[in-house]
């Protein structure tokens, strides 16, 4: 303890005091912290990341080799973004040839559930064996339970060549 004498003969001072220089030093650090931490944070959320725009074309055959009016499954390799990571993955498609020389191709997944439908050559429609759901060379709903038509891939031709871009679906 310090006697009280000793306390009323201290002389004060005006300036700063190495306390309040410690408590300005420590609220600078905080300071520095917090901005620090709150620059990538309000960024993250003020500023919604840009989407892709650029369109990946695969290349899945020689269109000279399709048959007219007789759907092949065609089965190829395409590269998939996910974040930073590149996965290739092996897909398929039905690939129609009309006589008129334009060419559909369509998911190899039923509208109805996402079963794997198949061609029936006897028949000359696709059909889902899962729940009957049939579909003409088209793409279009003939009978069953599915509510649209087939989804169809983007097509491109370029130098004899058949690309496909992304999956629409024809609603």
């Amino acid at each position: 303890m310090v006697p009280e004498k000793l306390i009323d003969n201290l002389p004060v001072t005006g300036g700063p005091t190495r306390r309040a220089a410690y408590m300005a030093a420590i609220y600078g650090i905080w300071a520095t912290i917090a901005a620090t931490l709150a620059a990538p944070a309000s960024a993250y959320l003020l500023f919604p990341p840009r989407a892709r725009k650029e369109e990946l074309w695969t290349e899945v055959c020689d269109i000279t080799a399709l048959p007219p009016n007789q759907p092949l499954e065609m089965v190829f390799r395409r590269n998939r973004i996910d974040g930073w990571k590149i996965i290739n993955e092996k897909m398929t498609a039905w690939v129609v040839k009309n006589p008129a020389g334009d060419i559909a191709a369509y998911s190899p997944h039923c509208t109805h559930l996402g079963c794997a439908y198949h061609w029936d050559p006897a028949g000359g429609q696709f059909v889902c064996p899962c729940h009957n759901s049939l579909f003409d060379s088209e793409g279009r709903v003939t009978a069953g339970p599915a509510p649209r038509p087939l989804d169809r891939y983007q097509t491109r031709i370029d130098g004899g060549k058949l690309l496909l871009g992304g999956l629409r679906s024809p609603v």
